[in-house]
């Protein structure tokens, strides 16, 4: 019997969550971070028998809903797995990092700038039961090849995520940001299905409905109902992504939101709009893509630049993270829609190092939060002379946010780059100012945090992290070093993106020659 590994992969985490609702409060976290190591330990196990350019591998496949021509369907690529290991690594890294967080004795955290603390409205069990099942819903996407199916799970992982937000934020206005999360999110569900809605039409025109990416990816679609389509879907992606202009949910949704619960949304569910562009849009739509290329890249410089300035002014950290996503999300749409297989290679690797980028910062910012009582950056000061481990990871935190050399996101950005530079040079050169902001917008949080004369609350409240809190860390460290110094094995997964390419009908541009003495 052969044994359906991509369900028991997916579906381990919510089973997890169901196994909570019925474990006592002071054993939920215990359990919750049991369930993560064993589905962790789980995806190795799968990543183990990927076979680098085989294209899709353990496919399953089951009808499901037949009138419909809806199969259960999962499978792998490198794509998939790229995300499927930031999942399973994130997640254990947020429930070590919220350990004490509902705890009774534990300090609280407070709101925007100091505000009052707003108590959750659900226990710890609940709070570990809905990080176990964003994690099962995001498994679903990244694995899912069937379009309803994945439609389903794209609208499901907004129920956990709006419960995040809107029962475990600390803030007054947890409630406002958890309803805005949830109408955008909506929304572009609601524009998409329009176009699933379309797709079963043009499937059933072909003699036989189905929602197979193999038999969708073959269908000969009309240009102009193939860029409708289009539309819906990557209107949808662009809100999860989120693309300037439909990006304003997701600062609010940050601010209001714990540091695991934050991390949950910005370093796993955000990146469904990122893989979404790359096997729906160009996957089923490769000529409306093409049309939709300027727009995009236009779109995506605006977000590159418009996030990095937003977040040099920011005085709020959870608010500050947010922003810097929004440009490091437009340096993702960049490169996938830049046609160079090195952008979309970089692309890839870039949904995986800003996750484990913004997971390091939004822990970090965590720990700040729960010691010193307020997400006002100026409420800091001198936090190095007491807390020199803390500064020390947030500041290597940051400078991995900031692209430095030697770490992992600098590889990523520097292909992004690169490879857009070769087809978009404008662009590419614009985007690159946003190198100096992130400089910029990095070194003046930590000045403002970490520097200067040592604020007296901060020396009354702030003290060093401990073991349990450095553990979390401790796999983001060194995997973001690891991949910064040694980035071949996982390229080697991603990079077979010529099929890609081919199907989209572009090809990587020529090298650029200088005649030289005439010649």
């Amino acid at each position: 019997m052969t044994i359906p590994w991509l369900t028991v992969l997916a579906l381990l985490p919510a089973v997890g969550a169901v196994v909570l609702i019925f474990t006592g409060v002071k054993a939920a976290k215990q359990v919750a971070l049991v369930i993560s190591l064993i589905t962790f330990a789980f995806a190795l196990i799968v990543a183990a028998q990927f076979k680098i350019g085989s294209g899709m591998q353990l496919v399953e496949q089951v009808p499901w809903i037949k009138p419909l021509g809806a199969y259960y369907a999962l499978g792998l690529d490198g794509l998939g797995l790229t995300l499927v290991l930031l999942v399973v690594i994130i997640t254990p890294v947020v429930i070590i990092a919220s350990w004490r967080d509902f705890d009774p004795t534990a300090d609280a955290d407070t709101g925007p700038a100091g505000a009052a603390t707003i108590a959750p409205k659900y226990d710890a069990r609940v709070f570990f039961a809905l990080v176990l099942a964003v994690q099962s819903c995001a498994l679903y996407l990244f694995l899912a090849t069937d379009v309803f199916l994945f439609y389903v799970f794209f609208e499901v992982i907004l129920v956990p995520m709006y419960f995040l937000i809107g029962g475990f934020g600390p803030g007054s206005r947890r409630t406002y940001a958890a309803a805005k999360f949830l109408i955008f999110g909506l929304l572009g569900g609601f524009v998409m299905l329009a176009s699933v809605i379309g797709l079963y039409v043009q499937s059933s025109k072909a003699g036989q409905p189905s929602y197979l990416l193999g038999t969708l990816s073959q269908l000969d679609i009309a240009t102009a109902t193939g860029r409708w389509l289009f539309v819906g879907f990557m209107f949808a992606f662009a809100i999860k992504a989120p693309l300037v202009p439909l990006h304003t949910w997701l600062p609010d949704a940050a601010e209001e939101s714990t540091a695991g619960g934050a991390t949950m949304m910005v370093g796993v569910m955000d990146k469904i709009g990122t893989f979404g562009m790359i096997r729906f849009c160009l996957g089923l739509f490769p000529e409306a893509s093409q049309w939709a290329t300027p727009v995009v890249l236009v779109l995506a410089t605006i977000s590159i630049l418009y996030g990095a300035i937003l977040a040099i002014g920011s005085r709020d950290i959870m608010r500050f993270i947010a922003y810097t996503s929004i440009s490091h999300f437009g340096f993702i749409v960049l490169g996938i829609f830049a046609f160079t297989s090195q952008s979309l290679t970089g692309s890839t690797l870039y949904m995986l190092n800003h996750g484990m980028a913004t997971a390091a910062l939004f822990v970090m910012a965590g720990y700040l939060i729960k010691r010193r009582g307020s997400r006002d950056m100026n409420a800091y000061g001198g936090v190095d002379r007491v807390a020199p481990v803390l500064a020390g990871l947030l500041l290597f935190a940051g400078l991995n946010t900031l692209s430095l050399p030697g770490l992992a996101s600098f590889v990523s950005e520097f292909m992004v780059l690169a490879g857009t530079f070769g087809r978009h040079p404008t662009y590419a050169v614009i985007s690159t100012l946003a190198i100096v902001l992130a400089a910029l917008y990095i070194l003046i949080m930590y000045q403002r945090t970490m520097t200067g004369p040592a604020d007296p609350q901060v020396l009354e409240k702030v003290t060093d992290i401990n073991g349990r809190e450095r553990l979390a860390m401790a796999p983001l460290v060194l995997l973001i070093v690891a991949l910064g110094v040694f980035p071949k094995p996982l390229l080697s997964i991603i990079e077979p993106t010529q099929a890609t390419m081919q199907h989209v009908g572009v090809t990587d541009p020529q090298p650029r020659v200088t005649a030289e003495g005439g010649r």
